[in-house]
C-alpha cells in the first residue's frame, strides 16, 4: 500500500515560488521512481515531473526550466521546487510512486497550489 503525504502548497502571486514536499512510507522508496502530477479544476490529472532512484529527472514541457524535482532517500522524501509560477500552474499537486512503465500509484490527498495574476 502506498502512503504519501504532500505538503507545501499555498497561495502565491505570479512569478513567485513554492516548494512542495512529499513524505513516502515503505522500505522501497529509495529504489522507486517518484513523480509529481497535478489536476486543475475541471481537468484530468497531468504529469509534471519524475525522478528515478538515482536522480535522473523528467519534466513536462510546460514546467521545464521553472520546476525542479529532487529527492532525499535517507528521509524518504521527494520535493518539487516551483519557480516563476504562472496562473495556469494552479492545481492540486499529487505525489506518486512508479509501479513500472508509465503506471503510478497515488496515495495522498494532494496539496493545493493557487497562483494569482
Amino acid at each position: 500500500q502506498v502512503q504519501l503525504v504532500e505538503s507545501g502548497g499555498g497561495l502565491v502571486q505570479a512569478g513567485g515560488s513554492l516548494r512542495l514536499s512529499c513524505e513516502a512510507s515503505g522500505r522501497t522508496f529509495s529504489s522507486s521512481r517518484m513523480g509529481w502530477f497535478r489536476q486543475a479544476p475541471g481537468k484530468g490529472r497531468d504529469f509534471v515531473a519524475s525522478i528515478t532512484w538515482d536522480g535522473i529527472t523528467y519534466y513536462a514541457d510546460s514546467v521545464k526550466g521553472r520546476f525542479t524535482i529532487s529527492r532525499d532517500n535517507a528521509e524518504n522524501r521527494v520535493y518539487l521546487q516551483m519557480n516563476s509560477l504562472k496562473p495556469e500552474d494552479t492545481a492540486v499537486y499529487y505525489c506518486a510512486r512508479n509501479l513500472g512503465g508509465s503506471a503510478f500509484a497515488f496515495g495522498g490527498q494532494g496539496t493545493q497550489v493557487t497562483v494569482s495574476s
